[in-house]
Formats: structure tokens, C-alpha cells, sequence
């Protein structure tokens, strides 16, 4: 599904064939989830193929790294260069693009010594379909900010997500909804949480949620298109009095949210804010912002 034969990933300053790479099983990453990760969108545009906000991918990446003490010697530019390789020797237009940091062996729980980088992509749709969601108030809460670096997008810190998905699944329905430590309505397990009600977007306020680049750049898009956002704490009840809903991610991108726990937005999605956004989402990262951003992938 994400490799065959012929692909090529970026480890460690090279170029490798995937099905040739080896990684140490004794890898402190591996036993106790000490990496920081990224999920990055390549999208194929009229003039070639745009990596959407690459850079600040990067530079969370490396803030990511500062935040839980992991070492990062990375340039943030050159990275964002070997992406650019990365897609050109793979030919892939429309991508997602995973980098991880991880550690080298040590079962101590120490910081470690020394770390990996590690560049892959694959061709891979919306992560969670192109429907509107039905969701589910999870049972699991956010992990609370003073226990955990919240804004850091950490490897271990998923296995909350995942719990709280598989728990959603298993009881029927597409997705969960996570709420912060003290029940304030917080994020899903990978995508970040918009509502509406009386022609103004809601959207919990950083702090207990990560910082999402998808959710700034909704955030950007609101205030280019004249709509009112309020960041704030909101109650769950809040949410289920809302007109519409919606959640964004760089996997998810911009995703309508049909009923949480099978109560209905009453609004229309077309009608929504939450569709106005998608489609200027949809028309943002398609576009030919800035040569700079632009290259071909054929080789």
C-alpha cells in the first residue's frame, strides 16, 4: 500500500530503495514512542507539483523535536529541498509526504545520543473520505497539557488517537471527538474541530489541542473571506446546538461533520461555512502561489 519495488525514500542524507532499509529494533522510539513526526500534502497544480507550507511543516518538525528534548540538526530548507527530490525520483504529483525523527537504541529513559531522519511518500487520498462524518464524543480525554508537550507532534502521544478512533469504530461510527482534560470540547484524533452557529465559526483555542498548520490555514482563509472566528472554550453542548461542523487536518484537509453522538447539524453543507472554506481550501493549496514553491516531477 505505501511502497513497492521501486521506491525510494530519503534516510539518514540518502537516497534508498524502501524494501532495502533497516532500522535498529532496539530503537528508543520503537519501545516508548520518543520520535516527532510530520504529515505533509504535495498537490499536482497547472504548473507542476506544490508542496503545501512545506516549510512550516519543518519548522514544527524541529519544534517538535526542541519541545521533548530530542536532537535536531536538520536545516528546515534543505529538507524541504529533499522533498522536492523525494517526489521528483518517486514521479508523484498528489502525495502525502511522512518525515519522522527517531532515536537510536537505548532503553534507558534518557534523551538520546544520536537520531535518524527518515522522508517517505505515497499516493493517499482524504484520510478520512470525501462524506460528511458521523462522530461520537470519546470516552478518552485529551492527555492533559502539563503532562505532556501538547503542541509537539509527538509519535507516542497517537496512541490516544488511536484508541479513541478504534472506540468510535467499534461503537459504529465514523470518527471520535476527543474533549480536553476538564471536558472542554478539544479535537478529533487527527484533525482539528470548527463549528458554526449563527453565520460565526467556533473552534477551541490552543492550549489543550495541537497547533494545526491545516487549522491556521482556515484561520487565514476565514479572515480573507470576511467570516467572524471566536478561539475560545466551548462546551460540548455548544457544539451540539451548532448549525454545521467541521474538522481539518493535512491528511483529513477540510471535512464536513454530518452528527455527533446521531445529533443532526440541522444546516445544509452546501449551505455552510465549513463548505465555503473547503472550497477555497480545495483552491488554496491547488494553486500556483509562488514559483519558488512549483517544480516538476519528471526527472
Amino acid at each position: 500500500m505505501y511502497f513497492d519495488d521501486n521506491t525510494v525514500i530519503y534516510l539518514d542524507g540518502k537516497f534508498v530503495k524502501a524494501n532495502e532499509a533497516s532500522t535498529d529494533l532496539y530503537s528508543q522510539t520503537l519501545h516508548y514512542g520518543y520520535g516527532v513526526f510530520e504529515g505533509i500534502r504535495a498537490y499536482a497544480t497547472k504548473d507542476g507539483t506544490q508542496v503545501f507550507k512545506s516549510l512550516a511543516h519543518y519548522e514544527r518538525l524541529k519544534k517538535s523535536a526542541e519541545l521533548i528534548q530530542i536532537p535536531f540538526d536538520y536545516s528546515p530548507h534543505k529538507l524541504v529541498e529533499v522533498t522536492e527530490s523525494l517526489l521528483k525520483k518517486n514521479d508523484l504529483t498528489d502525495a502525502y509526504v511522512r518525515p519522522l525523527v527517531f532515536c537510536d537504541p537505548n532503553m534507558t529513559l534518557a534523551r538520546p545520543n544520536n537520531v535518524s531522519i527518515m522522508i517517505c511518500a505515497w499516493e493517499w487520498g482524504a484520510y478520512l473520505g470525501d462524506k460528511q462524518l458521523r462522530l461520537t464524543v470519546s470516552s478518552f480525554c485529551r492527555p492533559h497539557p502539563r503532562s505532556i508537550k501538547i503542541e509537539a507532534k509527538v509519535c507516542g502521544h497517537y496512541v490516544n488517537s488511536i484508541l479513541a478512533t478504534n472506540e468510535a469504530k467499534d461503537k459504529g461510527f465514523d470518527e471520535a471527538l476527543l474533549l480536553d482534560s476538564d471536558g472542554y470540547l478539544a479535537e478529533g484524533p487527527g484533525a482539528n474541530l470548527f463549528f458554526e452557529k449563527d453565520g460565526v465559526l467556533f473552534t477551541p483555542q490552543l492550549g489543550n489541542i495541537l497547533p494545526g498548520i491545516t487549522r491556521a490555514t482556515v484561520l487565514e482563509l476565514a479572515e480573507e473571506l470576511g467570516i467572524e472566528v471566536q478561539q475560545g472554550l466551548f462546551e460540548p453542548k455548544e457544539l451540539f446546538a451548532a448549525d454545521s461542523a467541521f474538522y481539518c487536518g493535512t491528511a483529513a484537509e477540510v471535512i464536513g461533520i454530518a452528527s455527533v453522538d446521531e445529533t443532526k447539524f440541522p444546516k445544509a453543507w452546501k449551505d455552510s461555512l465549513g463548505k465555503k472554506l473547503q472550497d477555497a481550501y480545495s483552491k488554496r493549496v491547488r494553486e500556483s502561489s509562488t514559483p519558488a514553491t512549483i517544480f516538476s516531477t519528471k526527472l
